[in-house]
């Protein structure tokens, strides 16, 4: 009876922050103007980088990529010939493309069972645990975009094992979401301090 309720717990609370799900930005090629038009993401990236120690830029070039700043994101159905669905790719869904296993990892170990990956800040704050997991394993660098996307895209075991290095069009990825980071870290430097002051101190520029 307790798992049934708490399972109805969780579904209700992924209901609610769907609902709360907002459009993707329609600038996503400028960090400025995703969190001017989002000015509620920059507060959870800003969140996100206290608690993990992760720079925003990163997770915000890694989830460009894998969603397109998506609240829905996922596979695309796939067909036996041509015309008979048969279910998607993965379980990956949501901003962040998380796996169903994964997504469970991450809420046994932070206590957020009530996280839902179609939710802005439960999605980044799952990408900057994630990162901070794959520094620590792989000791990887958190400013390493090209790295840590690598370690988001194949696992942390395959990551160790080199499982990219077969796969060409992934490694072409990974250098564009290091481009993608280092151009939103550039732009950040730029106009961080009109979102640090907040609206209250926004009254009297």
């Amino acid at each position: 009876m307790k798992k049934i309720k708490k399972t109805l717990l969780f579904l209700s609370a992924a209901l609610v922050m769907t609902g709360c799900a907002t459009a993707p930005p329609k600038n996503s090629s400028n960090l400025c103007e995703i969190f001017r038009e989002h000015d509620d993401w920059y507060d959870a990236a800003s969140d996100m980088r206290d608690k993990w120690d992760v720079p925003i830029h990163v997770p915000m070039a890694m989830m460009y990529q894998e969603s397109s700043f998506k609240h829905n994101a996922q596979p695309p159905m796939e067909y036996w010939f041509g015309f008979i669905p048969v279910g998607r790719a993965s379980t990956a869904y949501g901003y962040a493309q998380v796996k169903d296993e994964t997504w469970e990892d991450y809420g046994r170990e932070t206590g957020s069972y009530f996280a839902a990956r179609s939710n802005f800040d439960d999605a980044l704050d799952f990408m900057g645990w994630y990162i901070n997991k794959s520094s620590r394993i792989n000791k990887v660098a958190k400013s390493d975009a090209y790295a840590q996307y690598l370690n988001y895209h194949e696992g942390w075991g395959g990551y160790k094992r080199g499982s990219y290095y077969k796969k060409r069009w992934l490694m072409e990825t990974a250098r564009k979401v290091q481009q993608r980071a280092t151009m939103y870290q550039q732009q950040l430097l730029g106009c961080e301090d009109e979102f640090k002051s907040g609206w209250f101190f926004g009254l009297f520029d």
